[in-house]
């Protein structure tokens, strides 16, 4: 591997995962805010759900492993709360299994390490008129409701409860945007730049409050390399340096 070896933050889902790095995407703007704090590791599967996670779990994130992650952030939900097809393929996870399977992704990453930090994202909402709009004349009907997302977040939020896990409540967050319908998503399922912003401002958030030793709130992080250096840039007087390691002024957004 690439040295020095950093943190590893991994992003493990479906789609929204997958996609976090195209148009502004939430896991872009994460490898930016922890540029030589942490390395940010993508793991995501377009159209996975939560049974199809159990599947690789152990590929993805081996027991045996000789450097494991310091942060596991998951999110499945949106495939499995789709309606269930009547030939019964598709991606379709009942919610007890759905629950169930969560449970199990929580437990076998909490066995990694006892040092191991873990975020669940819960089901975001979707924009129901564009999803009809936009259907495909290669798929089946597409079964994506608002209400079958809401209960799907409302199931993560309540495991995640009982098993100490933190988690942001995306079906929540996006919707506290007035236009959130318009502007939150490039399709009226995946996430577009302005609600990738919103992703990344709650994660941020539970970094943050986190009471977690030692921190991982990007602030709190040691910077890579970011010791003083004959080799900075020279100041205007022509005779001292200055450090550019902790610059941030390039970033359209100043992260708290």
């Amino acid at each position: 591997m690439v040295g020095p070896q950093r943190p590893q933050f991994v992003l493990f889902g479906s789609s929204i995962v997958q996609i976090s790095y195209s148009n502004g995407g939430w896991g872009s703007i994460l490898s930016d805010i922890y540029a030589r704090k942490a390395d940010v590791i993508l793991r995501g599967y377009y159209g996975w759900n939560s049974r199809r996670a159990l599947q690789v779990l152990d590929q993805v994130f081996p027991k045996d492993a000789a450097v494991q992650p310091t942060l596991v952030i998951v999110y499945f939900g949106g495939n499995d709360s789709m309606g269930p097809h009547s030939s019964g393929l598709g991606p379709h996870v009942p919610l007890p299994e759905y629950i169930e399977n969560m449970r199990k992704i929580a437990t076998h990453l909490k066995s990694l390490s006892e040092n191991i930090r873990i975020i669940f994202l819960s089901c975001p909402p979707v924009d129901e008129a564009r999803v009809r709009e936009n259907t495909s004349s290669y798929f089946s009907e597409l079964v994506r409701t608002n209400e079958l997302c809401r209960q799907y977040s409302d199931a993560c939020i309540e495991l995640c409860n009982e098993m100490n896990l933190k988690v942001v409540d995306l079906w929540t967050a996006l919707q506290k945007r007035e236009d959130w319908l318009t502007a939150c998503f490039s399709d009226g399922i995946h996430l577009a730049e302005a609600g990738s912003k919103i992703v990344v401002e709650e994660i941020i958030k539970v970094l943050k409050e986190a009471e977690w030793t030692p921190s991982l709130y990007w602030k709190s992080m040691p910077t890579e390399f970011a010791e003083d250096s004959p080799y900075d840039l020279v100041l205007a007087d022509g005779k001292t340096t200055i450090n550019p390691s902790e610059w941030t002024y390039h970033r359209e957004i100043q992260w708290d």
